[in-house]
């Protein structure tokens, strides 16, 4: 058995990565921590769990969390890198939901999160763990940064257009639309029912600190410099992100939407989890909810020049919690599929 740590676990990242482990038959869940809620039981605080998960919330202990074979941060930006160091020298391996390793620019990193790093000697090793590009290293990793929500769903979205050239990489724009899970468990009152409910909003217009990540991984793919425009916006949901994402087909380029989806599905056809839709397909965010999977359909509306797709996650799966279940499954040497085999929810 898998013995796992889990730093920062009542959030609703940290309790739907809960709810995955208690489930997985290679895990052993050793300890999961809160300063907060430290003695309580973790049932008690997320009923859900009872009856599949019999422990306390204990505060972090260096040394208890050094007794596991791998250690995953379910905390706020900033966090990991406070104890990485430490765990990765006592041989434990690391995954960070955060984005404390997610950006190797330390610079433009420290811009956009306001924070200096505390573990920069660790940024260069760690491997961004989207799976869908980087499994090979992933595999022989010790610290992996697990992808964004935002970023998970853009990217998956443009890469097989990256990977084929068919467009062009200065004019990409990613509309993309998340529940309000995806801004955290902490009271807010932009998040209150009476705020969310029932409207829509645009936010981080002028600039949303998942651009340069996605960016990042978008141009190591294209081998170019990369021109997107991203437009997060707060719908009233509770759960998923729905990213209607364009691109601009170069004009020597004359593929016709037939030839476009089966880029796509030649790409994803050995991905457990990126499902390619039908041609004609308009994926739902409800498909998705509590499930590891990203849903995408591909479009040239009226066989123009704009070639657009859909993509539907769940945030706090495929987008969090399930995609750092996939990175332990890959690193540990286990059946990628291995513990996330949950069909999504309907209603």
């Amino acid at each position: 058995m898998i013995k796992v740590g889990i730093v920062g676990g009542t959030g609703y990242t940290g309790v739907e990565l809960l709810r995955l482990l208690a489930m997985h038959p290679r895990v052993s869940l050793q300890c999961v921590t809160s300063r907060s809620e430290s003695g309580r039981m973790v049932s008690d605080l997320y009923p859900n769990l009872r009856g599949h998960l019999d422990l306390p919330f204990t505060t972090p202990d260096l040394s208890q969390l050094s007794k596991c074979d791998v250690v995953f941060f379910a905390t706020p930006n900033g966090v990991a890198m406070q104890s990485a160091n430490d765990l990765l020298n006592a041989g434990v391996k690391v995954i960070d939901l955060a984005a404390d390793f997610r950006i190797k620019d330390l610079e433009l990193w420290s811009r956009w999160y306001g924070l200096e790093h505390a573990c920069p000697d660790r940024v260069a090793e760690a491997v961004y763990g989207l799976p869908e590009v980087n499994r090979e290293k992933i595999r022989s990793a010790q610290l992996v940064a697990c992808p964004g929500c935002y970023p998970t769903a853009v990217q998956l979205g443009f890469l097989p257009l990256l990977e084929h050239g068919l467009v062009h990489t200065d004019l990409l724009i990613a509309d993309v639309k998340s529940g309000v899970s995806g801004a955290g468990r902490q009271a807010n009152v932009s998040t209150l029912l009476c705020e969310a409910s029932e409207s829509i909003k645009a936010y981080g217009v002028a600039g949303h600190r998942h651009l340069p990540e996605i960016t990042q991984g978008l141009e190591e793919v294209s081998k170019n410099l990369i021109g997107l425009t991203f437009v997060p916006h707060l719908t009233p949901m509770i759960r998923g992100i729905h990213g209607t994402l364009y691109a601009v087909i170069k004009p020597e380029i004359k593929h016709n939407e037939q030839d476009i989806y089966e880029i796509f599905r030649e790409r994803y056809k050995s991905e457990p989890f990126v499902d390619v839709m039908p041609l004609g397909s308009e994926p739902e965010t409800r498909s998705v909810k509590g499930a590891n999977t990203c849903r995408l359909a591909v479009y040239k509306p009226a066989n123009a020049k704009t070639i657009v797709v859909l993509s539907v996650i769940d945030n706090l799966v495929k987008g969090a919690a399930g995609q750092a279940v996939q990175n332990l499954n890959l690193m540990f040497g286990l059946d990628e599929s291995e513990g996330l085999g949950q069909v999504a929810l309907l209603p």
